[in-house]
């Protein structure tokens, strides 16, 4: 019954809260953070990837470097098919957004050196926000957010789709289009590109009228002239 009094924002809040495909970390006006880590599915690939090794290092007659070579292997093929930790960050006061990337198999190969991916991108070119559907190997149809600059550039909000669902996309989809008030956006760059094509029929117009003015100038020229 509590939930009949809530608003549509209010609601849509609460469902993103439950979601699969991002968390919402923080929430104000000017600061949009969400985050997203590995889910069930990334986590029982690897218990059952490792697993495999020690069940092979536990009846194995091998000596004890092959089987921690059985082990270390597998918990290796485990840690590069897991999923990545993801931070996403919508900053309107700065006009950047943030997108992080963490994967624990880049740290253990690189040695602490490239853990964390970073990329930084202009808030005031992002024109609008996609559903955009991707085939996960095996698993079928999964679903992206993807970024669309204005300088024509796509980036995805996530390295990984979600298997989840397209309604959990969708919402955080209408969140984010809310926040950023891109449908406004959209209404004044369209509005805008409509002038500038007015603008452009009336100078053209202008300059046909200028162009008979002349040409009745002309001939009129030609009638007065006096007959020799």
């Amino acid at each position: 019954m509590c939930g009949l009094g809530l608003l549509p924002k209010d609601r849509l809040l609460l469902e993103l809260d439950k979601m699969v495909y991002m968390v919402i970390e923080k929430h104000t006006p000017d600061l949009l953070h969400l985050k997203r880590s590995p889910g069930i599915r990334s986590w029982s690939l690897f218990v059952g990837i490792a697993s495999v090794g020690l069940a092979a290092a536990y009846y194995s007659s091998d000596s004890v470097l092959w089987k921690l070579f059985y082990i270390t292997g597998c918990i290796f093929v485990a840690l590069q098919n897991m999923e990545e930790w993801e931070e996403v960050t919508f900053d309107k006061k700065n006009g950047v957004i943030e997108l992080k990337t963490f994967s624990l198999y880049a740290v253990i190969l690189t040695l602490w050196k490239k853990g964390q991916e970073k990329v930084l991108l202009d808030l005031q070119h992002l024109r609008d926000i996609s559903v955009h559907e991707e085939k996960v190997r095996y698993l079928g149809t999964g679903y992206v957010l993807v970024l669309r600059m204005a300088t024509g550039f796509s980036h995805p909000l996530t390295q990984n789709a979600t298997l989840s669902g397209r309604s959990d996309v969708e919402a955080l989809s209408t969140l984010l289009k809310r926040f950023l008030e891109l449908e406004a956006l959209q209404q004044n760059l369209t509005q805008e590109d409509e002038d500038e094509d007015c603008d452009e029929d009336d100078d053209d117009f202008e300059q046909l009228g200028m162009e008979g003015d002349d040409e009745s100038s002309d001939s009129s020229d030609q009638h007065e002239q006096p007959t020799q």
